[in-house]
């Protein structure tokens, strides 16, 4: 204020008083402050939902891992099963070419692969079957970081809608905004739920 009584003020006073007074119009200054409580909580949302989904990313490729090891470990197991059965072969020729004093030293043997092969393939078998649930467990979660993902990705488009809505001041762009965060979310739930 001057001396003279005379008051001046810029441009930024102006809408300082105007924004402590609600701003221009209240119903404009009201869907501002939705859009942006509702960006605030979707942007939260959204980012919890990005990190479900790299978490679920990182164990299907853990898991996937797991798969990998046990396969190996029952590729080793058949190799022996292998090895196990062309020693069996070696004894039941040997057995079948030798004198008769000495058939039941190689009808031993002959046995005794056999019954090592059983344990063999019961180890390999088993290894098999935990390769198979850590694979079915990997896709399990690379389906549930499918989800995360497609629904961090409505979500993005969500809070981009409500930058549109805001510059434009368009209440159906307001309207999708909210349809698409609560299609973001619905997906979320979906992916929480392992559907």
């Amino acid at each position: 204020m001057s001396e003279d009584g005379f008051h001046v003020h810029g441009p930024h006073d102006h809408e300082i008083e105007h924004a402590q007074q609600g701003g221009h119009g209240g119903e404009q200054g009201g869907m501002i402050n939705q859009i942006a409580m509702f960006t605030a909580i979707i942007a939260t949302v959204g980012a919890i939902f990005g990190y479900m989904g790299g978490a679920t990313q990182a164990n299907a490729g853990l898991y996937k891992n797991n798969a990998a090891i046990k396969k190996t470990e029952a590729s080793n197991q058949w190799n022996y099963f292998q090895s196990k059965s062309t020693k069996q072969s070696l004894a039941e020729l040997a057995r079948d070419l030798s004198s008769a004093d000495t058939k039941a030293k190689y009808q031993d043997k002959v046995d005794r692969y056999e019954k090592e092969k059983n344990e063999i393939k019961a180890v390999a078998d088993k290894l098999e079957a935990e390769a198979t649930q850590w694979d079915e467990q990997s896709d399990e979660q690379m389906h549930q970081h499918h989800r995360w993902a497609q629904s961090t990705t409505v979500l993005q488009v969500s809070i981009a809608l409500a930058a549109i809505a805001l510059l434009t001041r368009k209440k159906w762009l307001e309207v999708a905004m909210f349809g698409a965060g609560a299609i973001g979310i619905v997906v979320g739930a979906l992916a929480a739920f392992h559907l």
